[in-house]
């Protein structure tokens, strides 16, 4: 048999004692009863019985039947007062019985009342995550809206895509009619200079005409002075 610990002890006999109300006392006065009711010699004591003898009407009984009916009483007394103690004790063992399982259920039920918040702290603390989570979602969609806004603010303060396309077709026709006064006036400068190198060539000529001459004068003039030296 092993070692009985302290704890063992303290739960049977606070099983014994019940609530306190004297049950491991009630147990040794039940046991030291038990124990001197088996060991009596069935005789009450003489001043008892003389006592009893004088307070009854018996006195035409015989002594030793008087005797006997009085230790009949006497051990029967004992034997209610034991068994009145036994019910008690077993009353209260009963009693002690039904508070233990009554705190097994209790505990039992605070087993699974903490189990249920031990579950729902869990998924409080899955929903606080999954907040975040869209706190964090909706801080980003918001970012983008306040992007996208600006940027429609921008692109309102431009024209729509149609009259974008009207205003470049008006720019490319505007660009082909300035290509074709650039090639104008590029051929009309062409024209210019080719009328200006004509009209250079034409004035070195004229120059060189006008040279020859005044030279064809001066020597003609300077023969015409010896002769008219000479007359």
């Amino acid at each position: 048999m092993g070692a009985v610990t302290d704890d063992e002890v303290i739960r049977k006999r606070l099983l014994i004692d019940g609530d306190g109300a004297g049950d491991d006392r009630r147990i040794n006065v039940l046991l030291k009863s038990f124990t001197k009711w088996c060991n009596s010699p069935g005789t009450p004591d003489e001043g008892s019985v003389k006592g009893s003898l004088q307070t009854t009407c018996l006195h035409f009984v015989p002594k030793n039947l008087i005797q006997v009916l009085f230790v009949t009483v006497f051990r029967f007394t004992q034997y209610q007062r034991m068994m009145g103690i036994l019910a008690q004790c077993e009353f209260s063992m009963g009693k002690t019985l039904m508070v233990y399982d009554m705190n097994l259920r209790e505990m039992e039920n605070y087993e699974k009342i903490y189990t249920n918040i031990e579950q729902n702290i869990t998924s409080a603390h899955d929903k606080i995550a999954e907040c975040k989570k869209e706190i964090q979602r909706a801080k980003r969609i918001r970012k983008n809206r306040q992007e996208y806004d600006a940027l429609a603010k921008v692109i309102q303060q431009h024209p729509d895509r149609h009259e974008t396309l009207k205003q470049l077709e008006a720019l490319d026709k505007e660009l082909q009619q300035l290509s074709h006064i650039k090639e104008n006036v590029d051929a009309k400068l062409e024209l210019r200079k080719k009328q200006f190198h004509v009209l250079l060539s034409t004035i070195q000529e004229l120059q060189q005409t006008l040279e020859n001459d005044e030279k064809s004068d001066n020597d003609e003039n300077i023969q015409g002075s010896p002769a008219q030296n000479g007359e």
